[in-house]
């Protein structure tokens, strides 16, 4: 029923950008609110971005200043822009949707492999 697909994951050099992609299908209301998460191999899945009840966005501590999550409703699809990338940020990145704010959603993306290193 609801559909996340994720795409633009790659290899790429510290310092260097990609954007994510997710386009979203299913009810509006079970995709209502959306975010980003990544799991490193070894690692307990976290929080990278979501957006919040009043219209803004919040972002873990680790990529604030560096990742920038945005939105077109026409396409349905939500972004995850990354600059300044650091070996640390290797890891799937999935999306993630559900029906209410300050919840984690209960869908999933399949997840796209972000690889950085020289």
């Amino acid at each position: 029923q609801v559909q996340l697909v994720e795409s633009g994951g790659g290899f790429v050099q510290p310092g260097g950008s990609l954007r994510l992609s997710c386009a979203a299908s299913g009810s509006s209301s079970d995709i209502a609110v959306m975010g980003w998460y990544r799991q490193a191999r070894g690692k307990e899945r976290e929080l990278v971005a979501r957006f919040t009840s009043s219209g803004g966005t919040i972002y873990a501590d680790s990529v604030t200043g560096r990742f920038t999550m945005s939105r077109d409703n026409a396409e349905n699809t939500v972004y995850l822009q990354m600059n300044s990338l650091k070996p640390e940020d290797t890891a799937v990145y999935y999306c993630n949707a559900g029906r209410y704010f300050g919840l984690v959603g209960r869908h999933w993306g399949q997840g796209t492999q972000v690889t950085v290193s020289s």
